[in-house]
């Protein structure tokens, strides 16, 4: 061999070693947590009352993680009844076996414990935890989920001087299991106590004149809607839900019962404390809390009279809902613009209609969908599909539509087809505000119905006034009285996944199925496998995973 010869077949294997460089891929980095749950005794509402604590905490323990960051979180259960918690907006891409709710996931017996693990996949955002079992939700054991973007991926806005996580919740003073025994009984849920901004019902934020922060307002309470406002201050509305959202000006927001907003708050007033205010909506008697915003150089407490809400109720809300809209330029989760994806040129295959109702049921209360009222069953939908046993659930169990006809219990699922286009019309034909969130998707809320003017019953008619151009994707939509909203859903995560009222006393009570989006072929193309700790319960207890 020549020394040219040599020479050059040195340097193609140079360039093949190069070339072949971009095939080796780093994986997404993991974190790691243990959370032990407990009972402890506080005091939110100045009475001593059980609450349950995540290591010691209540609130739980804020998670902050990054885009496409892989969980792994071991969960032990101290508690004396079975328990899960469910992960508020996180979509579980392909993965329903880790959502935590009881028709994807056995519940964690007591003194026992179950690992969860699942990534934030292309997700960036404000979202929370909080426990789906029983009314656990009544008792504490929440927390806010931040996740934030990867290097690389621009936000359109400049990074905040600082972040924080204000959990905003109506709130009980009685236990949860008498809370539990009400709705076993028949009996509805009393009016709450007071409201609770991260626990408690005083507390305060501190941050520097003239900077700029970033707070994120989730509501994990029970029922109440709420509005939110800082005195002397604006909120300019950044993203909701994971979604980035063209940034207006607000003097105060209506978030509702399992939604999520992120503000950013000037601090550009005279050094002194202001008032953080937030109140119940749409209740005759309006629960009103407060927290603090200290100025770091204020030596003046925080005085005068509080920020007074909206003055006008469903009209107001609802125009203000409209005003939200997506940010068509903004990177998402990845470098594509939001707008890439053109939702508006896109029809739906098909409509499901539904309708929400307070039928009784044997001569208590209960709540359904399409007359339908969800009852849990001993074995998850989810293992009972994948094992393939009878008698758990059925596929025409309820309707696309409502109809007439006495109210019914049973374990509803839907079945749909992976990769579908669907339009959901949530209808409401009662005279409270409703709130439905959907597990493992966000979705494009394209209308919402007027309250008069014989406006609140949706027809095909009512497509026109749909915004098909900018409308937000979000995880839980909001449903006024007398009223219906629209969403339009893109059905692309396999799985079995829970559609409920997010409202909880009426998801316990039965106001939930759930959607079997689903593709004959078994593959990780379309869904991961059962994860080898899955827990077995009920028929499905034997089986291997």
């Amino acid at each position: 061999m020549t020394a040219e010869v040599a020479i050059l077949l040195h340097l193609v294997l140079g360039v093949l070693a190069c070339l072949s460089v971009p095939l080796v891929k780093a994986e997404d980095p993991y974190k790691y947590y243990t959370w032990t749950v407990t009972y402890g005794k506080i005091s939110p509402l100045g009475v001593p009352q059980q609450v349950i604590l995540i290591n010691g905490q209540f609130p739980g323990p804020r998670l902050d993680v990054v885009t496409n960051d892989n969980i792994v979180l071991n969960l032990i259960n101290k508690l004396d009844q079975p328990f899960l918690l469910t992960w508020n907006g996180i979509k579980q891409r392909k993965n329903s076996w880790q959502d935590g709710v009881l028709g994807t996931n056995c519940p964690i017996l007591p003194n026992s414990n179950y690992t969860y693990k699942f990534q934030t996949k292309d997700q960036i955002g404000s979202f929370t935890y909080f426990p789906s079992t029983s009314l656990h939700k009544a008792a504490g054991g929440y927390g806010g989920l931040n996740v934030y973007q990867r290097p690389g991926i621009p936000i359109p806005f400049p990074k905040p001087d600082g972040d924080f996580t204000l959990l905003i919740g109506d709130w009980y003073k009685t236990n949860h299991k008498t809370l539990q025994q009400y709705l076993d009984s028949g009996k509805p849920l009393p009016f709450p106590d007071g409201l609770l901004i991260n626990g408690q019902a005083h507390t305060s934020f501190s941050g520097d004149q003239g900077k700029t922060y970033m707070f994120r307002i989730s509501n994990v309470g029970l029922s109440s809607s709420i509005n939110f406002r800082i005195q002397g201050h604006t909120l300019k509305l950044v993203e909701v839900e994971g979604s980035h959202t063209i940034q207006i000006i607000y003097d105060s927001l209506d978030v509702h019962v399992g939604q999520s907003v992120a503000v950013l708050v000037t601090l550009n007033q005279s050094p002194k404390d202001y008032y953080i205010v937030a109140s119940t909506r749409f209740t005759s008697t309006v629960l009103t809390t407060t927290a603090v915003l200290h100025y770091t150089n204020s030596h003046t407490p925080v005085s005068g009279q509080l920020p007074s809400g909206p003055s006008y109720q469903i009209d107001w809300s609802m125009q203000q809902a409209r005003t939200f809209r997506w940010n068509l330029t903004a990177s998402a989760a990845r470098p594509n613009p939001q707008g890439s994806f053109h939702y508006g040129q896109i029809k739906p295959s098909r409509t499901i209609v539904l309708a929400n109702s307070a039928p009784q049921i044997n001569g208590k209360q209960r709540y359904a969908v399409n007359r339908v009222s969800y009852i849990n069953s001993d074995t998850p939908l989810k293992l009972a599909d994948y094992f393939n046993i009878p008698g758990v659930f059925s596929l025409n169990s309820i309707q696309t539509a409502p109809s007439g006809g006495p109210a019914l219990l049973a374990t509803a699922v839907m079945p749909a087809s992976l990769h579908e286009f669907i339009e959901v019309v949530f209808q409401n034909n009662e005279n409270t505000i409703q709130s439905w969130h959907l597990d493992g998707y966000d979705f494009w809320v394209v209308g919402y119905g007027e309250c008069r003017y014989g406006h609140g019953q949706w027809t095909p008619a009512s497509r026109n006034g749909y915004n098909l151009i900018d409308t937000l994707t979000r995880h839980t939509a909001q449903v006024y009285p007398n009223s219906w909203t629209t969403i339009w859903v893109s059905l692309d995560n396999q799985g079995m996944w829970n559609l409920r009222s997010a409202i909880w006393e009426r998801q316990y009570l039965g106001q939930q199925f759930y959607l079997r989006v689903w593709n004959q072929d078994k593959t990780p193309a379309n869904e991961y496998d059962i994860p080898p700790n899955a827990l077995l319960c009920g028929k499905a207890k034997g089986q291997r995973a």
